[in-house]
């Protein structure tokens, strides 16, 4: 299992990369492991803006639905076009190619409500 120093963590098991006043979002391995096989990604709330903790779309694996939460206030921006064909992406790269969203964050203060890598690694651990 992995937990990128480069990333912030939500309780919920999401990730986010800031990059400047954006940032991608995605789940993370242990929740990815947590779930089993990924099937579908339902994630329709592109232009929305979605505050820190809600429900921006949801992930299906074999056995179970999940919702997936915002971990920083912010318009969702894009979708990850390549999850439509190859939802297992988000099994095989978590953290790469599996990304969920991109967003436009409304609040960078906010991360300070974020987990770094130590903290989430003892929380899952």
């Amino acid at each position: 299992m992995t937990f990128p120093e480069n990333l912030l963590y939500t309780k919920d098991h999401e990730w986010v990369r800031i990059e400047g006043n954006e940032a991608f979002v995605g789940i993370t391995d242990y929740a990815q492991s947590e779930l089993g096989e990924i099937v579908f990604v339902d994630i329709q709330s592109v232009g929305e803006t979605i505050n820190q903790g809600e429900t921006f779309g949801a992930v299906e694996a074999v056995k179970t639905v999940s919702d997936l939460f915002m971990p920083l206030s912010g318009e969702v921006l894009e979708v990850n076009s390549l999850l439509e064909d190859q939802p297992e992406l988000v099994n095989n790269d978590p953290y790469g190619e599996g990304w969920m969203i991109k967003i436009a964050v409304s609040d960078l203060a906010e991360k300070d409500n974020l987990l770094d890598a130590e903290a989430y690694k003892a929380l899952v651990e």
